[in-house]
């Protein structure tokens, strides 16, 4: 008897076990299931660009990848058309083909990293061959910037590696101007010490740096990423700068301050202030969003781009 009232409590503690996964499973499902809906009901919603004043880009790192970035390239391109974004940027070349199937282009495209460049003698061929095969591969596309950077100091003191920076930009500015790609340096922060939201030791991490460098090389081929995000760190006061800057800045890049998360009413930069005086520099070139979600992302991002759509 003992034996068998085993086997029938067994029974049913397999039986309810396998009840809870399966309602486990179900949850699963009618959650995915609730994600595809909602993604469907924000895709439908129509563009969020109805200005257009502020032409729109997107980093591709933000957005793809594991959770809270669980997109294909394809989705993130599929999500940036319907919103009327005009880029994704950030992306190989051999990726390219999908961002031109759905009519994108990649505003901002990869060279070297930004961990070693230009301020140190040492990576100059490593800069110059990174920077011509980009330069090469941009052209070709049709696609308007290469992105490029000063590198960490590494115990070479500021004056020098402005020095450096402006000689070895200089090897490479007259092929961006006979191929008509514009360089961008971009300012990162140097103050925050968490992945991908700061980056200690980086040298140019100062409008009037980056201004320096581009106003020394003299030419219309090489401006400043103006990233937002980072300069607020750093230094504030952005209006100020960007009207003060305006001639040699190239791009903007845009995120939350503090966490580089949404660019809502959570965080401390007035962004439709930023961007219409970023309109009335006459400002030409892209906005991308660089912000890492913290909700679900297609409402995120379609908030940012409305935000920004002044």
């Amino acid at each position: 008897m003992a034996e068998k009232n085993q086997r029938g409590l067994s029974r049913r503690h397999w039986l309810g076990q396998a009840a809870v996964a399966a309602g486990l499973v179900g949850m699963g499902q009618w959650a995915q299931s609730a994600q595809i809906r909602r993604r469907r009901l924000w895709m439908e919603a129509g563009p969020a660009v109805t200005k257009g004043r502020i032409r729109q880009s997107v980093c591709d790192w933000c957005f793809i990848g594991s959770s809270p970035r669980p997109w294909t390239l394809e989705e993130l391109c599929q999500h940036a058309k319907a919103l009327g974004i005009l880029s994704v940027e950030l992306v190989q070349p051999k990726d390219w083909p999908i961002l031109k199937k759905y009519g994108l282009i990649c505003a901002m495209t990869p060279s070297h990293g930004f961990v070693q460049g230009w301020n140190n003698k040492n990576n100059w061929p490593m800069c110059k061959q990174k920077i011509e095969e980009a330069i090469d591969a941009t052209a070709e596309a049709g696609f308007p910037n290469v992105i490029t950077f000063s590198g960490f100091r590494n115990g070479i003191p500021d004056d020098v590696g402005l020095e450096n920076t402006i000689e070895g930009l200089k090897t490479v500015v007259g092929y961006a101007e006979k191929k008509k790609v514009t360089l961008c340096l971009e300012v990162l922060n140097s103050r925050v010490a968490e992945e991908m939201k700061g980056h200690p030791g980086y040298m140019a991490d100062r409008v009037e740096w980056c201004a320096e460098v581009c106003k020394r090389i003299g030419s219309e081929r090489l401006k400043i990423l103006f990233d937002v995000y980072h300069v607020q760190i750093m230094q504030g006061d952005l209006i100020t700068r960007i009207k003060q800057f305006k001639d040699y800045i190239g791009h903007y890049h845009v995120a939350g301050v503090p966490g580089r998360n949404e660019i809502d009413e959570t965080q401390e930069i007035n962004y439709p202030a930023v961007m219409r005086a970023i309109v009335e520099t006459g400002f030409q070139g892209y906005v991308a969003q660089e912000f890492i979600p913290t909700r679900d992302p297609l409402q995120s991002l379609r908030q940012a781009v409305q935000i920004c759509d002044v």
